[in-house]
């Protein structure tokens, strides 16, 4: 098991963004039962999560939108920090241990 020197930011889709995501992609329809959050590696050594989320939140959130659908016509008209928090839960850890033995690949 190796230690990987980044901390973490679990991104979880809530009710509203599963309802905005099925508005937009009717024939692609979420059940907010069975999503899974992502997860973005971010600095290893913070003190506190929240100027980590003010200043990650709109890659963030343009990623997920993108996720769904690369029509910027039809995301929310702010891509604001309160859209974010309607869109998005997020858990926050500063602990990343890779259990592959493979090198781990970057794009």
């Amino acid at each position: 098991m190796k230690f990987v020197n980044r901390g973490y930011l679990l991104v979880r889709p809530t009710k509203q963004f599963v309802k905005w995501a099925n508005s937009t992609e009717p024939e692609f329809e979420m059940n907010e039962d069975f999503l899974e959050g992502n997860i973005y590696l971010i600095e290893e050594d913070f003190l506190e999560p929240e100027p980590i989320i003010e200043s990650n939140f709109k890659k963030i959130l343009k990623n997920e939108l993108e996720s769904v659908t690369d029509n910027e016509e039809l995301w929310p008209e702010k891509l604001n920090v309160e859209i974010f928090e309607q869109f998005f839960t997020v858990e926050v850890g500063n602990m990343v241990f890779d259990l592959q033995k493979t090198d781990l690949l970057r794009e």
